[in-house]
Order: structure tokens, then C-alpha cells, then sequence
């Protein structure tokens, strides 16, 4: 989940062997069925071979492997924009032609994960004695000579273009723009730029000559201060729309439903935690997210998607407290993992939650109390 799993010199007994494994990364990412396409939370353990998964039962780690992914010729495709409500989604073509969609739970842990796993397939090239030639077309390479009216086009075309949506900053409701990430993720998964710093390059452009406008403080911002050619931000809180002599064509893909109150504060923290139901006492994997300015934790069912949460509470006068991992604290049920905290509202409801690990949960404890 966090950047010290990616690096750590762990170890793990294989589950088909008596050897152990290197970990390279770990940690919950939704995946995509085979045979019913239904969306399930599963804990990913990324090996310098295989990307295996685990379903979680309890509130644990089941000991039985769901399933592995060897990464020997695996093509990587990040980030994968076909799924229009799943946008952090990244794809693998395993070497038979088999596709795994994956999902994070943030851009960021998205491009985390890629770059892990784009680094382990290389490395097994390197084994087999290949070399990775990235010797691209020089001409696929040089965005100025690319069409800037006909990457506007694209961009603009009602079934293929990037999707306008509502956003809330500091009060105030932007109708059918766009985030800066949006605009970089459509750009590199179009093939209209290699990388994230050509898409930058490439937005700025447009940005430049009058085909999008800022919109919301931090874009604007951003423009005022950033050199010539990198005015544009690949961030998710920076806001963008088309020019208005563009809008005036017709409406692309949009939103009409505005944001709620509670859901218009700023984002402080994303992931995936276990959280105990109220009623069965089960544990489940949903998304929480932080907010800020008004300061509520939601979660999500990452089986369905992020935008409608379900459940969520106001941190105004809440508790929080860690919880200790020897023996099962009262009104905790199951085989837990460990890693627990509990949060008690201003109406006495208690909400008993998971991490994935101790730094995980202490992360997490410190955001929540910044808001109370």
C-alpha cells in the first residue's frame, strides 16, 4: 500500500513450494472476473516473477493463493481508460493472451504498481538475455508536429473523448471540466504522447493556444508561476475545460448530478481498509476517503465505484484510538489480521477498522485526528 512495502527485503513461504519468495510490493487492488465480469478486492503480493492474489475471509488474509499472474512476457498497459466509471484501472496481457484489469485505489498507487511491475517484467527480459529496445519513431516523438485541432478533436469526441464532470473547490461548483491527471491518463493511453512528461508538454500546448481553459485556483496558479512550456498540471485537484467557442459545438459525455455537501471537501487520503459491519459483524474491504473543509471519512464498495459512498460520517467530535494486536478487543468478532483502530462519532457509533499494516493504520489514525 505505501512506498516501505515497495522497497522491503521481505520474505514469504510459497504456497506451492517449500522456497521463499522476495516480495517486491504489497496490497489490496480490485480485480476484474474471467468468466462473470464482477469486480472483487483481493490482496496482491508482487514477486519478481508472478503477481499472485489472495481473498481476504475474516477480516484475514486467506492462506490458499486465488491465483497467480506470471509476469514473463506480460505487456502492461497503464492506464487503461476503458472502463468510463473505473479510471485508475491498469491492464496485463499475460504471455497466452490473457487479460487481468486491475484497480487502484488512487492514481498514484495506480502508477506505483506499474512502475513495480514494469520493472520486474524487465528485469526478467534481462534474464533471459534480452535487451529492451525503446527505439521509438523520432517522428512519434517530436509533439510539435503533431496536430493540435485534431488532438482537440479527440479529445472532444463523444464516445472516445475524455469525459466532463463536476467538481467542487473551495465552495464553489465547476460544471464539465476536467482534472489535469484526467487529461495526462487520456493522452497516454490514446498513444498521443509516450510518457506523462510529453502528455504535460503536449496539454500545455493546447493550454497555450487558447484550446483549454483554467479553471479553480490551482490551475490558475499553476499558469501564473510555470515556465512557458510547462504550464499545464498533471494533478487531480487542478481544473481544466474546452474554450467556449468549442463548448458551443455541443456537449460531450457529462454529469448533471451536483456533489453533495460533505463530498465537496478536500481529498486528504485515499485507500483500501477492512471495515467491521454494524449488523453481521463481517469484515469487508471498502475505500475510505478522507476529506476536508467539511472533514467526513466515506467508504466506497470498490466492487461498484467511487462516486456514490456506502456510508460515511462527519469527524466533527469524533474519537479515534489504536487498538493493541494481543487478543480480540470487545465487539471486534473474527479471525482478524491485526493492525486495528476504532473511531467513535458524535452519536456514539463505533466503527472498528483495519490496516493492512502497523504504519498503514498509524497513517491513517494521524490524518483522521487532524480533522477531528
Amino acid at each position: 500500500m505505501n512506498r516501505q512495502s515497495l522497497v522491503a527485503k521481505l520474505t514469504l513461504k510459497s504456497m506451492d513450494t517449500d522456497k521463499k519468495i522476495t516480495i517486491l510490493r504489497e496490497g489490496f487492488l480490485v480485480k476484474r472476473g474471467h468468466v462473470v465480469h464482477n469486480w472483487k478486492a483481493r490482496w496482491f503480493v508482487l514477486t519478481p516473477d508472478k503477481l499472485l492474489y489472495y481473498k481476504y475471509e475474516g477480516g484475514k488474509r486467506d492462506s490458499c493463493q486465488r491465483g497467480k499472474i506470471l509476469l514473463k512476457d506480460c505487456v502492461i498497459t497503464c492506464p487503461f481508460l476503458e472502463y468510463e466509471n473505473r479510471p485508475l484501472v491498469l491492464k496485463l496481457q499475460a504471455k497466452h493472451g490473457v487479460d487481468h484489469y486491475l484497480e487502484a485505489c488512487s492514481r498514484e498507487e495506480r502508477d506505483e504498481w506499474a512502475a513495480d511491475i514494469t520493472a520486474a517484467i524487465n528485469n526478467l527480459r534481462k534474464t533471459d538475455g534480452k535487451t529492451e529496445t525503446n527505439q521509438n519513431d523520432p517522428a512519434e516523438c517530436q509533439l510539435h508536429n503533431i496536430n493540435l485541432s485534431k488532438v482537440l478533436d479527440s479529445m472532444y469526441d463523444v464516445h472516445s473523448g475524455i469525459k466532463l464532470s463536476n467538481h467542487v473547490e473551495q465552495g464553489n461548483t465547476y460544471r464539465n471540466c476536467f482534472s489535469g491527471s484526467a487529461v495526462v491518463d487520456w493522452l497516454v493511453f490514446m498513444q498521443l504522447a509516450l510518457t506523462r512528461v510529453e502528455a504535460v508538454t503536449l496539454a500545455s500546448a493546447l493550454l497555450e493556444e487558447g484550446f483549454l481553459w483554467t479553471v479553480g485556483l490551482k490551475s490558475v496558479e499553476a499558469l501564473r508561476t510555470a515556465g512557458p512550456s510547462q504550464q499545464f498540471v498533471d494533478d487531480s485537484t487542478a481544473l481544466y475545460s474546452f474554450s467556449d467557442s468549442l463548448k458551443k459545438r455541443g456537449s460531450v459525455k457529462a454529469e448533471t448530478s451536483l456533489s453533495a455537501m460533505e463530498l465537496s471537501g478536500k481529498v486528504i487520503k485515499r485507500g483500501y481498509l477492512l471495515k467491521q459491519g454494524h449488523r453481521r459483524k463481517n469484515w469487508k474491504v471498502r475505500l475510505f476517503v478522507l476529506r476536508s473543509e467539511p472533514a467526513f471519512l466515506h467508504y466506497y464498495d470498490p466492487t461498484r465505484d467511487d462516486i456514490n459512498p456506502v456510508g460515511g460520517f462527519s469527524l466533527r467530535g469524533c474519537l479515534i484510538s489504536s487498538l493493541e494486536d494481543n487478543g480480540v478487543p470487545s465487539g471486534v468478532k473474527g479471525n482478524i489480521q491485526g493492525n486495528l483502530f476504532k473511531i467513535i462519532t458524535q452519536k456514539d457509533t463505533h466503527y472498528f477498522i483495519q490496516a493492512p499494516s502497523h504504519q498503514e493504520k498509524m497513517d491513517w489514525i494521524d490524518a483522521i485526528r487532524s480533522q477531528t
